[in-house]
């Protein structure tokens, strides 16, 4: 079996930050959340690895190289657009050949990995095999109906009536005879060539197409809410891990990493929380469910429930909470601050607020 991971999206509603950093590479407790797919993959024992890039695909080719970091061969396949997740498959019709496939979607995050579900595809032999979740909004997601037996008899994308609450997940395992689907299709009313649309081919063309419902937890990590909360759910398993400098007047409350470089004077952490490699955290407080990605400054400030990217400056700022600051950024005091700071910052930039 072969993995297909898909990374050429744009990442729109993760912008400023994608605007000048893929989003499968945004860190979730100081690890792009395409790590934690790639790991999953190479758990599952499969060791073939076809990405598709692309307009980010210097960036991601530079992170990942010949993936042998993970237990795997990459290969890259390039994409001229993001013209939908069948359009994937079809571009890497001859790397994958007529092996069976997981395709994986870089930006996904899945607790408990995928061993067992690769496992029962080869137990079983579907043609092809989903997971499933129930959402709160299936408007925003491809849904699966199932008959009274549990079988999926239909497939919609993003449709304005949902016939249910089920969701697919972002891991689809197929059968070589996806690819007869797939060259069938026309685009979809969103331009896009749509999985849903291949799979739904194949169960009208009287093929066995397997569900299971997600028994873990799963987040498509597309928007700084979900980044946040699966940064929360990374940390809650971290364990304390002292590799840097912590000086007397600093205080490590729980679950603190501070990774080697990493220098904590006159400050309080309280743990889950990761301090990055070189970085430098002053004077201040970092709360709960805080990533500090490497090389950051942190001086006379507070920041919790955050991820902050590598090398940014956060400095005499009172409060921030529930925020994403891209790398680079400069974050300073500003006249008449309000008691806290909600942001969502592109790389590069700079902001002041006031104190």
């Amino acid at each position: 079996m072969k993995a297909l991971v898909l990374a050429g999206g744009s990442g729109t509603r993760l912008r400023p930050i994608t605007h000048t950093s893929a989003k499968q590479l945004v860190p979730v407790a100081n690890k792009p959340v395409l790590f934690y797919g790639l790991e999953a993959i190479a758990e599952a024992g499969i060791t073939e690895l076809g990405l598709v890039v692309g307009d980010t695909h210097a960036e991601i080719e530079a992170a990942v190289g010949d993936g042998s970091a993970f237990g795997l061969r990459a290969t890259y396949l390039r994409q001229e657009a993001p013209l939908g997740l069948a359009h994937g498959v079809l571009i890497a019709r001859e790397f994958l050949g007529d092996e069976d496939f997981v395709m994986y979607l870089g930006d996904n995050f899945i607790v408990g990995g995928i061993s067992e579900l690769v496992g029962r595809f080869a137990r079983e032999r579907p043609a092809a095999q989903i997971m499933l979740t129930k959402v709160a909004d299936p408007r925003q997601f491809g849904v699966a109906e199932l008959d009274a037996e549990g079988r999926v008899i239909g497939l919609e994308e993003k449709p304005e009536r949902p016939k249910s609450d089920l969701a697919l997940v972002g891991v689809y395992l197929f059968s070589p005879a996806v690819h007869d689907a797939v060259a069938e299709l026309k685009p979809s009313w969103r331009g896009e060539l749509e999985i849903t649309d291949a799979i739904q081919w194949l169960i009208e063309a009287g093929l066995r197409v397997e569900s299971s419902l997600v028994s873990g937890y799963w987040k498509d990590t597309g928007n700084v809410t979900d980044m946040l909360e699966v940064n929360r759910l990374v940390l809650e398993s971290v364990e304390r891990s002292v590799g840097g400098r912590v000086d007397a007047g600093s205080e490590l409350i729980g679950r603190v990493v501070v990774e080697p470089g990493a220098v904590v004077e006159s400050s309080r952490v309280v743990g889950p929380a990761i301090i990055g490699a070189g970085a430098l955290v002053r004077d201040s407080y970092v709360g709960p469910f805080t990533s500090i990605g490497a090389a950051c400054t942190v001086t006379g400030s507070e920041i919790e429930y955050s991820i902050v990217l590598p090398r940014a400056s956060i400095a005499g700022v009172g409060r921030i909470e529930a925020s994403l600051i891209g790398h680079d950024v400069e974050v300073t005091p500003a006249p008449n601050t309000p008691r806290a700071h909600r942001l969502v910052l592109g790389d590069h930039s700079k902001v002041q607020i006031s104190s």
